[in-house]
């Protein structure tokens, strides 16, 4: 997948400027596909270029005018032709599990810590997570077939949490790290 695929879901649920796109990377899509706005703005100016979005300048009282953009045709195209084609293995990189690799070579204390801070950042995002949860879907039994994408990626955010969570809790376990320390 590309910046621009993600760029192309968002437009595809509502036009936005690139700050608005950057402010909804922040807050939602970023959890699964970090960009930064920098990226936004310059992946924006190729698609414009390409005829996949186009852009509306927008006047403002008092600040400057402000591009809107919106998908087009070949936006939505190339939108349902990306949902058509294979999706392979993600590519996982994690420092920690080369840390705990490095057990028996560095600062087994170090680790500990590492593995700890992880926990605590698995905690905070869930908690993040299901607070999305609570406000956007209070029924989880009837979302709406509109938002049923962005439900299951929320779901698979608030699992992915929770298995990391669970491996925190067993790695601090096996390196005899009392629950009380945790």
């Amino acid at each position: 997948m590309a910046l621009e695929h993600a760029i192309l879901v968002s437009l595809a649920e509502r036009s936005a400027s690139g700050y608005e796109l950057a402010r909804r990377f922040d807050a939602s899509i970023g959890n699964f596909w970090k960009a930064s706005h920098q990226q936004i703005y310059k992946v924006l100016g190729r698609m414009e270029a390409d005829r996949l979005v186009e852009s509306e300048l927008i006047a403002q009282d008092g600040r400057p005018d402000k591009k809107v953009y919106a998908l087009t045709a070949d936006g939505r195209a190339e939108l349902a032709a990306f949902t058509t084609t294979p999706t392979g293995p993600e590519v996982l990189r994690s420092d920690l599990a080369v840390k705990l690799r490095a057990l028996p070579f560095g600062d087994r204390d170090a680790v500990i810590a590492s593995v700890r801070q992880r926990h605590a950042d698995h905690q905070a995002k869930l908690a993040d997570y299901e607070a999305s949860r609570a406000r956007f879907y209070p029924d989880p039994e009837h979302v709406p077939e509109e938002q049923l994408g962005a439900w299951l990626v929320l779901r698979g955010g608030i699992r992915a949490e929770q298995a990391g969570l669970a491996w925190c809790e067993e790695i601090l376990q096996a390196l005899g790290v009392d629950e009380a320390d945790r």
